[in-house]
């Protein structure tokens, strides 16, 4: 399997497990700055590497009056902010081919949301700026299908390639983890990442907003380590209940260090009968 240099320090697809934790969405740059600075304190009691998320803009809201963001300019400002003043690599989601060269100066990995998975335009345009792609696989679709995702990206050069499952559709609002999904998509060669948050989202759920279920994503991001997971990606918050965005599928950081004891444990038994 293809390994992905993020930096001198940082490479997903070793036998180091690697995170991708923050809030949903940038609500301000001190509430950015505080959660940053909490995760890099709680991630660096544990040997992961750690990779800060927050989203420019949710482009992607079920109804119009949804708190999107700041935007790409004011975002990006944001997250460079985070990368100068806490020596952090940071990712987020672009939605538009244009989005792609302004994102790629600032951002380590360029994530394409799972609904806009199959778009040409914007995965080409992300594969040519020739960073790390992180594409979420839809809920629409199987992992079979990703391939062509794959085919997509490596017309423009790029074997950067890092593929997120989170979840399939179950009948209306709900979502279901067939984990085959990782080992499948993983047979392609490339680093495999599950979303433990958006695995416990009901789509649509509350009908102008998404519902979800937050307290199952300790059980399905320790399930995701047993099938040799590269990535864990989970959405914090330091007050779930007051989050911007997708507030039933953030998790609190006090609940994140006691979900990473766990991991570093089920990380340790994995090893150990490996040498068996």
């Amino acid at each position: 399997m293809s390994e992905i240099k993020i930096n001198d320090n940082l490479t997903i697809g070793e036998e180091k497990l690697t995170f991708i934790c923050g809030p949903c969405v940038i609500e301000s740059l001190d509430h950015t700055l505080y959660t940053a600075e909490r995760l890099k304190e709680i991630f660096s009691k544990f040997d992961f590497n750690f990779i800060f998320k927050a989203s420019f803009d949710k482009a992607n809201r079920s109804s119009i009056d949804s708190f999107r963001g700041p935007g790409l300019e004011k975002g990006l400002e944001i997250l460079q902010k985070i990368k100068d003043e806490l020596d952090l690599s940071v990712t987020s989601d672009i939605h538009l081919p244009s989005q792609a060269n302004e994102a790629k100066d600032v951002l380590d990995i360029i994530q394409i949301p799972a609904f806009l998975c199959r778009q040409t335009d914007l995965l080409v345009a992300a594969a040519k700026t020739k960073k790390p792609i992180n594409v979420k696989k839809g809920q629409f679709m199987s992992p079979f299908e990703m391939k062509n995702v794959i085919d997509k990206i490596l017309s423009s050069g790029n074997k950067n390639i890092i593929l997120t499952d989170r979840g399939t559709f179950f009948g209306y609002n709900n979502l279901v983890t067939d984990f085959r999904s990782l080992l499948i998509m993983k047979s392609f060669g490339y680093p495999v990442c599950f979303d433990a948050s958006h695995s416990t989202q009901l789509p649509g759920g509350n009908k102008t907003t998404s519902a979800g279920e937050s307290k199952f994503i300790p059980y399905l991001a320790k399930a995701s380590v047993v099938m040799n997971t590269d990535v864990i990606f989970i959405e914090c918050h330091p007050n779930p209940k007051k989050a911007l965005s997708d507030s039933a599928t953030v998790m609190a950081l006090d609940i994140l260090e006691n979900l990473l004891r766990d991991i570093e444990k089920i990380k340790n038994a994995l090893s150990e009968c490996a040498l068996c």
